[in-house]
């Protein structure tokens, strides 16, 4: 596994020193420094609609250092989306999503007490709302990890414990425009959209054969059932 990483932060301003304890509870894996290996992409996250931004780079020595992989082997799509759940609000007024929810967190939840880092896919606006969609029984666990491919919205590099905190090494920082980096962030997330509701969100091929939320419920399928990798490596 790698050791050694370049990875950038995007940020309304220059962060010299990250501080382990800060960051929002309702992020994605929660309160942690979220990063990305691609400078361009930390580009796009730095800026909003209406102001730029700064992308800071690091360099970070794991080698001592936990590593969680939401796509290694050890896990699948399903793992993901119950961290998500876990951090992040959801509409769950539907009967369907609050007993989605509500399955995923008591048999798919990763244990990441142990994590030092945790790197998985980005929820960008684009991606919590195919998760929303698969939560309320309206595309499959096949359409799903599918959809996680859109729009190259990469993996990000979450830093979570202090141990982690104390392995970064602050390179350098440069402003970001936002007249040429948020037209790039909401044409990625555009384009993601475009060829979700195109080519992913329409079913492919024989829809019995894969699984729903509900299938998923109803059979009581848990973690290490066979299906689930099945399906997604299809």
């Amino acid at each position: 596994m790698k050791k050694k990483y370049v990875i950038y932060h995007g940020s309304r301003e220059v962060v010299e020193k990250p501080e382990h304890g800060k960051g929002k509870p309702y992020n994605d894996y929660g309160r942690g420094f979220y990063c990305t290996e691609s400078i361009e992409l930390a580009k796009e996250w730095a800026c909003t609609e209406k102001d730029g931004g700064f992308v800071n780079t690091y360099k970070l020595d794991a080698s001592n250092l936990s590593v969680l992989r939401l796509s290694g082997e050890k896990y699948n799509i399903l793992n993901w989306m119950a961290l998500l759940l876990k951090h992040r609000t959801f509409n769950v007024s539907a009967p369907i999503a609050a007993q989605s929810k509500e399955y995923l967190l008591n048999n798919f939840l990763p244990d990441v007490g142990g994590a030092d880092i945790i790197i998985g896919y980005r929820a960008d606006d684009s991606y919590f709302a195919f998760a929303d969609d698969f939560i309320n029984n309206t595309i499959s666990l096949r359409q799903l990890s599918r959809a996680m491919y859109l729009g190259n919205l990469g993996e990000q590099v979450v830093i979570i414990s202090d141990k982690a905190f104390g392995c970064i090494r602050f390179i350098n920082s440069e402003p970001v425009s936002r007249n040429e980096y948020f037209p790039k962030r909401s044409r990625r997330d555009t384009e993601a959209r475009k060829q979700y509701l195109s080519a992913v969100r329409i079913p492919v091929g024989n829809i019995l054969n894969d699984l729903f939320v509900l299938d998923i419920l109803r059979g009581g399928i848990k973690n290490d059932d066979a299906r689930i990798q099945r399906i997604i490596s299809e």
